[in-house]
């Protein structure tokens, strides 16, 4: 995987009162952030809710594993946390999950 193009996925969820919220610090704080990184190609944010949470799934894809730890530091499955996250999140993702994209 270290010279393939790189997927990560990072998942999380929010209570449905802080989904707009919570959206616009994705919006303001991380894609600006991503879209800076050195080795980063592009990102999918998707959301959905249901009666009670909206769910956050984020795929990132880097030109290589290596690229990712421009955004992450040295341990690329750990998920990259802020403060106001806990503020938003409910059961914060403690990792992500990387994936080779092959097609």
């Amino acid at each position: 995987m270290k010279n393939a193009i790189s997927t990560r996925i990072w998942q999380g969820k929010t209570k449905n009162e802080h989904s707009d919220i919570y959206q616009r610090i994705i919006e303001e704080r991380d894609i600006p952030g991503y879209e800076k990184t050195k080795g980063f190609i592009k990102f999918s944010f998707l959301k959905r809710s249901d009666d009670e949470f909206t769910y956050f799934k984020l795929l990132t894809y880097w030109e290589e594993l290596d690229a990712v730890s421009n955004f992450t530091g040295p341990n690329y499955t750990e998920a990259k946390g802020y403060p106001e996250d806990a503020q938003y999140l409910v059961d914060y993702p403690g990792s992500v999950e990387l994936l080779e994209v092959f097609a």
